[in-house]
């Protein structure tokens, strides 16, 4: 379950993503990119980066600085934050507010840094993408704000 798109040589289409994520995860994935449009100045780009393992995805980049990457699985999305040390302790402020699934994502990070790291939150419910948007809104502060 959750598999991902790892033939290099088939770029999906946007019609191939929607059946491949279902329609669940691809209305997730339009409202994850609905604040990500609201709130930066979004560029969007498709990737197969890191080699073989993490798959096709969309790269979201805030003028020259990246946000974060989407990957698509069957059936959901992963979202692949970056969060520095700059972001650690506004992470461990909010801490409590945050669902339990992002406080066992926080806490068992990939590291990176002296204290900051990767999470990988895969979407598998709209009310998920609140953590993931205060998360972003840590990383880079939006335009409007």
């Amino acid at each position: 379950m959750y598999e991902r798109l790892l033939d290099k040589n088939k770029k999906p289409t946007i019609e191939f993503l929607e059946d491949y994520i279902g329609s669940q995860g691809y209305n997730n994935l339009l409202q994850f990119e609905g604040f990500l449009n609201k709130n930066y100045q979004l560029s969007r780009e498709m990737k197969f980066p890191f080699g073989n393992n993490y798959g096709w995805g969309y790269k979201y980049s805030h003028k020259s600085n990246h946000l974060c990457y989407a990957f698509f699985e069957a059936g959901a999305f992963t979202v692949m934050l970056q969060l520095g040390d700059h972001c650690v302790s506004k992470i461990e402020h909010m801490l409590p507010t945050f669902s339990s699934k992002t406080i066992d994502l926080w806490k068992n990070r990939y590291p990176c840094g002296k204290q900051g790291g990767w999470i990988h939150y895969r979407v598998l419910d709209v009310k998920e993408l609140d953590d993931i948007f205060e998360l972003i809104r840590i990383k880079k502060r939006p335009i409007l704000e």
